[in-house]
């Protein structure tokens, strides 16, 4: 990205070019899902266009349920004792959301967007887990089951304005003032129950609840101004407010009553303020061209814990340049270098102090003191194209200062997890896809990325130093079957990779789909299989010299079929239901 956009997080713009359609009357599309597990939804989405008008809307409700299997291993290795956990939950969500906005064409250069949606969501989740606890000789020594249930209601606001000005200068002269406004809340109680199935540790009940509010407001103007044939200026400014505030309590049981818990409850209150301006300059001819950039971002931010008073305050000013060049060295061969300088704030799970309860001897908590990362990131690509074959390969260097990664501490077989600042990375990275039309009826698209890192770091006198490699790869073939079907088949493979205290277990799946169009495109009927062989488990071990960790997690394959239908003037459309 240029120094236009967010200089937040490492990911890559996509320039997707939208045509404005001129199908005037009513055009709109609407569909029906169904899958296994529950993956039932219908959308409806539909526009009027006028001279003057385009009112577009869209509906959307269903129920998903995402089922899965845990499993988790502490073991102390200074008393070798040992708690085992194995375990399913079931998270169901019920919703329902609707869209409703307009564009206002003032005149042929001048267009004014209204939109709004709201969301409503009902999640109901239980899981039932079996706890064993071993020592030294292996002998089992305590037993028990801890079940869940959690019940929420995510109300969700979304709105925005925008106005764009196109000028009569220069077709690619533009004004943009934009506005946009989202709200959350997350009202949510879970009871935990546990009952002894084998040894003398007493039955007890928890509960835990969660008020979570979250408001965030964007406004944005920018201005693109070319000039001189070849070149082209931008700037603007962009003015983020983001407010959160998370009420949290834990309560036990004691002696039939429910009391608080004074160390697990307390209101964590988030308050961020980021201001922006920018300016880039371009120049675009028909071999050469560059973009150089400048964006200024000054952050505010402050947190504080109501209950216990504690407080903290950043306020930082950063400078964050850019400078992208192309080389067309022919038609079908060219080659671009670029640089840039990112900032990764932390997210607000990084910084929420509080404790998850749901497995009381595997807890991860926030840390309001978290620094942002910063990356100083390089990159050179070659573009090749031929008849039938496109493809690129990049060199990239990333180097990030202030990593964050996960700190664990253990005691009494209660593993806490709590991200922390540590030191730089310095990453090489070699990337290659393509796409290859092998026949008429074969596509066959391919992506490789292999990376080698260098950690430096020094947390509480202790050295963080070390070295290692990942790599992934996804292979995709699409076949252009008779009679109008679509078969396509992706293969993925991540590597197994260390961080600073984790080995992160490698992972293999395979996707699929079959689609078929009726009626000249009108309806569409699809199926979808994701993770085909139920290969897809998230595995980390912790071995450390007194404790070792070990924690999976699978949710297994879903089928998916849908039908679309399009009316008007517009071919079908595949909606999920989901907010636009």
């Amino acid at each position: 990205p240029s120094a236009k956009y967010d200089a937040q997080g490492t990911s890559g713009i996509i320039n997707i070019i939208l045509k404005k359609s001129e199908n005037r009357g009513l055009n709109g599309s609407a569909t029906l899902n169904v899958g296994v597990p529950n993956s039932n939804s219908f959308g409806l989405s539909v526009n009027k266009r006028t001279e003057k008008f385009n009112l577009f809307s869209q509906l959307g409700f269903g129920i998903r349920t995402y089922p899965t299997d845990f499993e988790s291993i502490n073991s102390d290795l200074s008393s070798n004792t040992t708690i085992t956990n194995i375990g399913d939950s079931e998270f169901d969500e019920k919703f329902a959301n609707i869209l409703i906005g307009a564009d206002y064409y003032i005149n042929e250069r001048n267009v004014l967007t209204l939109s709004g949606s709201y969301a409503y969501e009902v999640e109901d989740q239980t899981a039932a887990s079996v706890f064993h606890q071993t020592n030294a000789s292996n002998t089992l020594t305590d037993s028990w089951n801890r079940d869940e249930n959690t019940e929420a209601t995510n109300p969700k606001i979304r709105y925005e304005l925008q106005y764009k000005s196109d000028f009569k200068r220069h077709e690619d002269q533009s004004l943009i003032i934009s506005a946009l406004g989202n709200y959350f809340r997350k009202d949510q109680s879970s009871e935990f129950n546990n009952i002894t199935t084998f040894g003398d540790l007493d039955d007890f009940k928890q509960e835990s609840r969660t008020d979570y509010r979250l408001e965030d407001y964007i406004f944005k103007l920018d201005y693109t101004h070319p000039f001189l044939e070849h070149y082209t200026l931008e700037t603007g400014s962009q003015y983020t407010i983001n407010k959160v505030s998370n009420d949290y309590a834990v309560s036990n049981v004691i002696g039939g009553v429910w009391v608080e818990d004074p160390n697990l409850t307390n209101i964590f209150d988030l308050n961020q303020y980021v201001f922006a301006v920018y300016t880039t300059a371009a120049y675009e001819a028909n071999k050469w061209g560059f973009k150089l950039g400048l964006r200024l971002e000054n952050t505010k931010m402050n947190t504080l814990l109501e209950t216990t008073n504690q407080t903290d305050e950043q306020n930082y000013t950063n400078l964050f340049p850019s400078a992208y060049t192309s080389y067309k060295v022919t038609d079908d061969f060219s080659l671009q270098l670029g640089y840039s300088r990112r900032i990764n704030r932390p997210s607000l799970r990084q910084l929420n102090p509080f404790s998850n309860i749901r497995n009381n001897y595997s807890i991860s908590e926030g840390n309001p003191d978290l620094q942002p990362e910063y990356t100083n990131s390089y990159e050179l690509t070659s573009i090749h194209k031929f008849e039938k074959l496109s493809f690129s390969m990049s060199l990239y260097h990333w180097y990030t200062t202030d990593v964050v990664e996960y700190i664990t501490v253990f005691e009494n077989n209660v593993s806490i997890s709590k991200p922390e600042n540590v030191g730089s990375n310095n990453t090489i990275g070699f990337e290659a896809n393509g796409k290859y039309s092998l026949l008429d009826w074969l596509t066959i698209n391919g992506d490789l990325n292999y990376n080698y890192f260098d950690r430096s770091g020094l947390f509480e006198s202790q050295s963080f130093d070390f070295k290692g490699n990942r790599w992934s790869a996804t292979l995709t073939s699409k076949v252009d079957l008779p009679a109008d079907f679509d078969f396509e088949i992706s293969g993925n493979y991540n590597s197994k990779y260390e961080t600073l205290q984790q080995e992160v277990s490698d992972m293999a799946f395979v996707d699929l789909g079959v689609r078929k169009k009726l009626v000249k495109g009108r309806i569409i009927l699809n199926l979808s299989v994701r993770d085909v062989f139920a290969s897809r488990i998230d595995e980390t071990t912790t071995t450390q010299p007194d404790f070792y960790l070990y924690n999976s997690r699978q949710r297994g394959c879903f089928i998916n079929f849908g039908v679309s239908y399009g009316f008007g003037k517009g071919e079908a459309m595949q909606f999920s239901g989901q907010r636009r």
